[in-house]
């Protein structure tokens, strides 16, 4: 079995010689030794309605004891009644509850023995209470007159304590009772005096005994109360005590109990008691006084309680005393009682036995049970000690030492056995101890000897005593190790040796790792209504997981495992969860983590935090006609300090109920000197603000009001509007209502023109604004608007300039000319307006043009207007996306917030030749092993006058490198195909043709395709574009009778993969009626089923070579196959704007600033105006009107159609 230990120690020993074992550890029951009493009876009470009563006594000893008992101090034998049952082995008896059990009633002494002695209970008192009842008997009715005094007497039956009186009417209610009318401790009842009103004949007595569950109840008596012809007016006498005892009496209380003290007196007028303590003095503490105090009571008596008391009775008539000599005594106590063990053969005996009491106790000695004879006694006996000498074997026996007086009994008893035994060591052997490191170990060594052993252990296979500072031998033989480490396992032995024999036994110890603890996060810090988690980290023993345990305090306590509140506190194992946390979740969390050997716990500080509490106790002093001081109470902050309190104000007459923040104050402050406006009625609030937010508002104050006065400031952003050139009006900013300071608030409008002398025009307006008319045309105008209100005007006002009304300006720019920068963009310059024909604030230029004709073909065009818009004053303007090649018209006009003036003289100007849009296809016609056949379609637009064609073509082999181009000069501008020869067979090419003016070539169409092998037969390829909606293409430029292969791929795609493919041959037109009907052919139909499983296993490789890619670089592949429609989205915004009219074959997009760049112009987009279609984006390129446009059906690439699939670009 292994035992756990988790006890810290701290004192250092290395061996213990143990002297005696008598206070160490009971004798083992394997010895032979004295009887001695483990359990008895004491005092018991044989109840009526008990089935039977049991007295015990049991002892222990070797050899077994047997038991004898005494009554009343004779013998008495257990079987002289049948009603008595007996146990084996055991001094308790069971007296059976038939019939009359009065007999037993009496004191009882157990006694048990064997060879070596004989041991002595304490005495057991049995009391066989009898059933109390009143006698019956026939009580007299008393006759007395007004004033006299009466007693009417209980005597109540005797019975078991406590026994409680009640007086009582017929109907049990209790009789009044009070300083005249009383009962007696004995349980009468006393009438100081009577009156008539105690007449009555039911006056009953009651007493009850609680612990027999029985009352009983005396006869009614009767009591009469004529009326006196005269008053008896008396002064007191004492009843109780009664007057025959003397004016003194002694009184005998025993220590520790209840002092009861009564005096009862009749008189009238009723007498009045009280009470002084004669000698010495009264306790510390008042005593307590009962039944209108005629009762001194005292409890818990003690010696200083003794003295002597007086009690005093008093009316007008006189007074009456007594003196009580109180005594206070006690039971014996011990003072010294005897102490047995076990002695040694040769060793000396001295047993002491002191006891004190009042009276004092006499002390008598008994051996075995019984009176020692002190001639026959070889030892010394004397009243407090009994001594022997030179102890041996035979002298083993129970000594009892009894201390009496007549307040009791006292027994004590000591068990001296002598023994010469080997050592027995009651420690298991071969004992398995565990312990955590750092902890203190114990190896038990529990060993009986006599003589007593010598103690040491040893650890392994060293036959050496342990002897550092961490091991402390114990008085009981355990071994502490102090501060364990791991180097500490390992085996013990326990050695215990004495003149009569040596024994040993083994330990073993285990050292286990301690159990640590952290609580994450540690000190947290979170909102109110949040959610915080916190976290119990554990590290501990692996051999411990079974015992280990964990859980959760807060403050101190316990939480519970389950989830609290609704679930709004959840434990699971190691982890805390709190949502919606309140503020009464703030505490110290600790968790505590416990195993079979250590214990740990980590703790969390939980901070809550949330907005402060709202202010309080708002109050105002210091009230002056523009200022009132404001103070109040800081609520609760709650762990986040108060940054600053707002101070809001509400006024009832402009605004009701609209709080408005008029100040803040640093969040220490809580007084505030405010300054006010005049004529406002105000009430306060104060919210305070945290980290956290802003707290509820505290209640409004008072309402505080102001005198009016006049105006402080005038209107602010004062401006002049006009729809009319003749019209100025006027406007401004009215004053809130807060700043108007009084009644009748209105505003002196001040105008006149600036630069001319004359008298300021004047008007006094209630709204915020003048309409002025017959003004000039945008004149300048110095205005003054003040705040007047019935106290006055407000401050003198600041001049303000503003226009009268605009028009539209009368004259158009001059010197208009263009300056051509490059095929699609002209450089327009002008001379501006002069400033008075401007008429208002001048907004711009705008710069119109048109197209009149093409110079290529000489056609006229309808006008179709342009503009961009210039904003601010300048001269010159940036005209972008302009057709090549064509004649075009242009104006200039300026413009103000009225609106535009007339346009200037039209220009005219041309802009030259430019390099072509892409032609719109190339296609391959036929292949052959060294030849091909190209074909192309114009350009969309020439720009120009096309001077011919330039022919590009170099090998793309399914290889990283490809080769080099090889250019063609096709010089016929009207040739559109052309045959190369030359080519290697079986290769495949990329073809490039580029349309070109006299200004140079413009971007290339491509196309891609495979020649044939030695002795293939040549074929012929066209590709169209079809878009994704329709679910047929027409072809057409087929040849009747021809076989053909169609296939169908992803515009994008950039393998051979197809998603559909079939060979087809078109009919000759003398066998068109041949193929009628053939869909309803059964051989056609099981065509179709094959080709849709086709398709299905083509779509399938189609992906998986798509995911794959190519083998040649992803750069060179986007060069080989660019997507043309993002090709000709980019050609469209920039390609019309670059000088640049050769493209290279990996060319990459210029920007519009490298193309200006590239013209050389130093413009910059400052000088491109704002167009009607908005010409610009946000990067500054071109959109809109002025952008190319893909013209529909264009063939979006074009290629070969050889027997391998077709690569598109």
């Amino acid at each position: 079995m292994e035992m756990l230990l988790s006890t810290k120690g701290i004192t250092i020993c290395l061996f213990f010689f143990v002297l005696s074992l008598a206070a160490a550890i009971e004798i083992p029951l394997s010895v032979s030794q004295l009887p001695t009493i483990t359990e008895q009876s004491h005092t018991q009470v044989a109840y009526p309605f008990d089935e039977d009563f049991t007295i015990k006594c049991e002892a222990r000893g070797n050899p077994q004891p047997t038991f004898n008992w005494t009554k009343d101090g004779k013998p008495f034998d257990l079987s002289s009644d049948p009603r008595i049952v007996t146990s084996n082995n055991s001094g308790t008896f069971v007296i059976q509850n038939r019939g009359i059990i009065n007999n037993f009633q009496g004191k009882y002494r157990c006694f048990a023995s064997n060879v070596m002695g004989t041991a002595m209970s304490e005495e057991i008192e049995l009391i066989v209470p009898s059933v109390p009842k009143f006698p019956k008997e026939k009580i007299e009715p008393l006759d007395v007159e007004h004033g006299d005094s009466v007693i009417l007497h209980c005597n109540p039956p005797k019975g078991i304590p406590p026994l409680h009186i009640y007086w009582m009417n017929i109907d049990l209610q209790h009789i009044p009772q009070d300083e005249r009318v009383s009962m007696s401790l004995k349980g009468d009842l006393y009438f100081a005096n009577v009156e008539e009103s105690d007449s009555r004949s039911d006056y009953c007595c009651f007493a009850a005994f609680p612990r027999l569950r029985t009352i009983v109840q005396k006869m009614p008596m009767t009591l009469k109360v004529s009326r006196s012809n005269f008053i008896k007016e008396r002064k007191p006498k004492l009843l109780i005590p009664p007057e025959s005892a003397g004016s003194t009496s002694s009184v005998t209380v025993i220590k520790g109990g209840v002092l009861l003290l009564e005096c009862i007196a009749e008189g009238l007028p009723t007498p009045h008691l009280s009470w002084v303590k004669v000698t010495g003095n009264m306790p510390k503490e008042e005593p307590e006084t009962e039944n209108f105090g005629k009762t001194l009571k005292i409890e818990q008596v003690t010696a200083a309680d003794e003295g002597t008391y007086q009690c005093t009775a008093s009316n007008p008539m006189g007074r009456a005393r007594h003196e009580f000599h109180v005594h206070v005594e006690e039971p014996p106590q011990w003072l010294k009682k005897p102490e047995g063990g076990v002695y040694s053969v040769g060793t000396n005996l001295v047993l002491l036995c002191e006891a004190i009491g009042n009276p004092e106790p006499s002390i008598q000695w008994k051996l075995n049970g019984m009176p020692i004879d002190g001639r026959t006694f070889r030892g010394r006996i004397s009243t407090r000690e009994i001594s022997l000498t030179n102890l041996q074997l035979q002298d083993s026996a129970v000594f009892q030492c009894e201390a009496t007086n007549k307040h009791g009994t006292i027994l004590a008893s000591a068990n001296v056995n002598v023994l010469n035994i080997a050592p027995l060591i009651l420690t298991p052997d071969g004992e398995n101890y565990a312990t955590v490191v750092g902890y203190s170990a114990f190896l038990h060594c529990d060993i009986f000897a006599s003589p007593a052993a010598d103690v040491k252990w040893t650890k392994d296979e060293s036959i050496e005593p342990l002897s550092t500072f961490r091991y402390e031998l114990n008085k009981n033989g355990t071994l502490e190790i102090r501060d364990t480490k791991k180097e500490d396992s390992g085996s013990y032995v326990c050695w215990a040796s004495n003149s009569v024999g040596k024994r040993a036994v083994t330990a073993n110890l285990d050292i286990r790792d301690a159990t640590k603890l952290v609580v994450t996060p540690k000190n947290p810090r979170v909102l109110k209504s949040h959610s915080i988690l916190l976290k119990c980290q554990a590290e501990y023993d692996s051999h411990l997981k079974h015992s280990f345990k964990l859980s959760w305090r807060k403050d101190g306590d316990e939480l519970p495992v389950n989830s609290t509140e609704g679930g709004r506190i959840i434990l699971d194992r190691d982890t805390l969860f709190i949502s919606s946390v309140l503020l009464e979740d703030q505490g110290v969390y600790t968790c505590l983590a416990s195993t079979a050997l250590d214990a740990a716990e980590a703790e969390a500080q939980l901070i809550v935090l949330d907005v402060p509490d709202p202010p309080e106790d708002l109050q105002l002093s210091e009230n002056q006609n523009r200022s009132v001081r404001l103070s109040w109470k800081a609520g609760a902050s709650h762990n986040s300090p108060v940054n600053e309190s707002i101070i809001e104000f509400e006024e009832n007459h402009w605004e009701p109920g609209r709080w408005q923040e008029l100040s803040r104050v640093p969040g220490n402050d809580t007084t505030a000197l405010l300054s006010l406006a005049p004529y406002l009625n105000y009430q306060f609030r104060v919210v305070s603000v945290n980290a956290v937010g802003r707290s509820q508002p505290s209640k409004p104050s008072l309402r505080y009001a102001t005198p009016p006065a006049a105006p402080d400031k005038n209107p602010e952003n004062i401006r002049v509007e006009a729809s009319e050139p003749n019209e100025m009006v006027m406007k401004w900013e009215p004053l809130k209502p807060v700043e108007r300071n009084g009644p009748g608030l209105e505003y002196r409008v001040s105008w006149r023109q600036r630069g001319v002398e004359t008298d300021w025009n004047e008007e006094l307006v209630k709204k915020h604004s003048l309409s002025v008319r017959n003004v000039p045309t945008f004149v300048p105008y110095e205005i003054k608007v003040q705040a007047v209100n019935n106290l006055g005007s407000g401050p003198e006002p600041n001049i303000t300039i503003g226009y009268s009304g605009e028009d539209v300006p009368d004259a158009a720019p001059s010197g208009v000319s263009v300056e051509v920068v490059n095929s699609t963009l002209v450089k327009v310059f002008w001379f501006g307006i002069p400033r008075d024909r401007v008429r208002g604030h001048l907004r711009g230029y705008k710069v119109s043009w048109w197209k009149t004709k093409s110079m290529l073909d000489g056609k006229r065009h309808h006008p179709e207007k342009h503009f961009l818009t210039f904003v601010g004053d300048r001269n010159s303007g940036m005209i972008p996306g302009l057709e090549p090649f064509s004649e075009f018209r242009l104006t200039v006009l300026a413009f103000n917030s009225r609106g535009d003036g007339p346009e200037s003289s039209p220009v005219v100007f041309e802009t030259p030749e430019g390099v072509p849009e892409q032609p719109r296809f190339l296609r391959i016609l036929n292949f052959d092993k060294d030849s091909v056949t190209l074909s192309w379609g114009l350009p969309k637009k020439a720009n120009g006058h096309l001077t011919g064609y330039i022919l590009q073509y170099q090998i793309i082999n399914e290889t990283h490198e490809v080769g080099p181009v090889r250019d063609v000069s096709v010089a016929n501008h009207s040739a559109q195909s052309w045959r190369l020869a030359g080519l290697s067979p079986s290769t495949k090419y990329k073809f490039y043709i580029k349309a070109c003016t006299a200004k140079g070539c413009g971007k290339a169409a491509t196309e891609e395709g495979l020649t044939l092998a030695q002795g293939s037969k040549g074929s012929g390829r066209i590709s169209d574009a079809v878009k994704p909606t329709p679910k047929f293409q027409p072809s057409e430029a087929l040849e009747p009778g021809t076989e053909y292969t169609i296939r169908l791929v992803t515009k994008n795609w950039v393998d051979n993969n197809s998603i559909f493919e079939d060979v087809i041959e078109t009919r000759g037109r003398a066998y068109a009626g041949i193929y009628e009907g053939i869909s309803t052919q059964g051989w056609f139909i099981g065509l179709m089923c094959a080709i849709a499983l086709l398709t299905l296993l083509l779509l399938t490789i189609c992906f998986v070579r798509r995911n794959k890619g190519g083998k040649y670089s992803v750069k060179e592949k986007e060069d080989l196959h660019p997507d043309p429609e993002a090709q000709s989205i980019k050609d469209e915004i920039f390609g019309e704007y670059s000088d640049s009219d050769e493209k290279p074959l990996k060319g990459s997009l210029q920007s519009l600033n490298g193309d200006i760049k590239a013209t050389g112009s130093a413009d910059s987009l400052v000088d491109y105006g704002e167009g009607e279609h908005g010409m610009f984006n946000e990067d500054g390129s071109f959109i809109g009107a002025y952008s190319g446009s893909k013209e529909k059906g264009s063939v979006e690439s074009t290629g070969s159609s050889t027997a391998t699939f077709p690569l598109h670009a």
